[in-house]
């Protein structure tokens, strides 16, 4: 069957792809969750318990970070891609809050055998190599992430299906616990781990692991085959992609809608919308560039008036972390690079309720860089940040568009403010979230119905 018959087949799925289009933090948990109406499963593709997605379901929060966010969906199967990174005890605490509201977690659950472990080892290098910077840190979330992807690209790391060849599993983790030591004791000034204790502990949680374990990319390739739809889930977002973000203030894996295919195991005719989350503003957590950031001119270590009400009307903290977030207008030239990298085939906007107290709202259509205007983010954190933001003004429309369900009830100045942002990135905004409940969401276009 060729590619675009099997694409087309009245028994083939519909495939979408979420992919944060920002620095992360753009809500693409709630958007997910409410796409997962129409899907059988959803699947993670890269990333660990670093990302944080937060969901609010008849006003209650939950904070999810390993477990895609469609298990909030009782139909719903969830799969764990060999892209992702695999904290075991951290999964296992993240299923018993879960269990503990009466989710049931195991038996929807799927994780793919050939995904990497971190080890306490990982956590342990990540938290010293970030102290040892001192003020040049990264800002990572010190969970082991970024050791542990180095294990995979060196072909050191011990994936799960290794859990279930016990000698092996421990000459491995010998061979590699004894070069991580070296490190830690040595450079890093830190405490070494010990064997024993870590083989013992990670065999006992991969016994406990295996009913889940399995050929995630077989069991999607089948779902998909018997003409059921999948949601692949992006954790963190565009700027952040190891490759094509502000590097090197990045994480540790490909953010980007391509990656969904590598770390799913799923061929690229899989893929057929291509939904990007957009917050009406812009945040980062960390170090890193942020050319429209909002800060005091007087003094580049504080944020003016304008970016404290972002951060606190959009309650801007780390769900993972609890870091407060920086804050800016929308960049529309970043958001120009990431709807290029992705391919991005509608824009879902989000938190656009919290830009309804301003006055003024501001756009950054573009940048001056070295005496030249540019309309597009260019490559690498060193000339971002050299980056000047050029603004387009905004009339703010000054009254409340939480929960507003139709297009034709927003207000006629928020309306033209995100006719212009599709106007300038060519893009469509298929969706607006207009609060953080499921139920508060206006639909312009249904990414499942096509």
């Amino acid at each position: 069957m060729s590619v675009f018959a099997a694409k087309n087949s009245p028994h083939a799925g519909h495939n979408v792809v979420v992919i944060g289009t920002q620095w992360g933090d753009e809500g693409k948990g709630k958007v997910v969750d409410w796409l997962t109406d129409h899907v059988a499963g959803v699947v993670r593709f890269q990333g660990g318990h670093n990302a944080g997605h937060t969901l609010i379901i008849g006003g209650e929060k939950t904070i999810l970070r390993l477990i895609p966010s469609g298990i909030m969906r009782p139909h719903v199967i969830c799969y764990i891609g060999n892209g992702v990174v695999l904290c075991p005890s951290a999964l296992f605490k993240e299923i018993a809050e879960l269990e503990a509201m009466d989710v049931d977690v195991q038996s929807r659950l799927r994780i793919s055998n050939a995904a990497t472990l971190i080890f306490p080892h990982h956590i342990a290098l990540d938290q010293a190599r970030e102290r040892k910077r001192g003020k040049e840190k990264i800002g990572t979330t010190g969970r082991g992430i970024g050791p542990a992807y180095e294990d995979k690209i060196a072909r050191r790391a011990l994936r799960v299906q290794d859990l279930y060849r016990p000698d092996y599993f421990a000459s491995v983790l010998r061979e590699t616990l004894e070069y991580h030591n070296f490190v830690l004791t040595h450079y890093l000034d830190s405490t070494a781990i010990d064997f024993q204790k870590t083989l013992d502990d990670m065999l006992a949680l991969g016994a406990r692991l295996q009913p889940m374990v399995g050929d995630v990319s077989s069991e999607l390739e089948a779902v998909y085959s018997a003409g059921k739809n999948l949601l692949f889930e992006g954790a963190q977002g565009t700027l952040l992609d190891v490759d094509h973000g502000t590097y090197p203030f990045v994480t540790s894996s490909n953010c980007v809608a391509g990656n969904a295919c590598a770390g799913a195991g799923v061929g690229p005719s899989r893929l057929h919308y291509i939904l990007g989350i957009t917050k009406a503003y812009c945040t980062r957590v960390g170090a890193g560039p942020f050319p429209s950031e909002l800060y005091d001119q007087d003094n580049p270590l504080k944020q003016d008036p304008i970016g404290v009400y972002l951060a606190k009307t959009g309650k801007e903290f780390g769900s993972v972390t609890g870091r407060p977030r920086r804050t800016g207008w929308l960049d529309v030239a970043a958001l120009k690079r990431a709807i290029q990298i992705n391919g991005i085939s509608g824009l879902c906007m989000t938190k656009l309720d919290v830009l309804d107290g301003l006055e003024t709202i501001k756009l950054c259509v573009g940048y001056r860089l070295d005496g030249e205007q540019i309309a597009i983010l260019p490559s690498g954190a060193d000339v971002v940040g050299r980056c000047e933001p050029i603004y387009e003004t905004f009339p703010g429309w000054r009254c409340s568009t939480v929960g507003i369900c139709r297009w034709e009830l927003l207000p006629e100045l928020a309306q033209r403010y995100l006719e212009r942002i599709a106007q300038l990135v060519g893009v469509e905004i298929a969706m607006i979230s207009t609060g953080p409940d499921r139920d508060e969401t206006i639909l312009r276009r249904h990414p499942y119905q096509l």
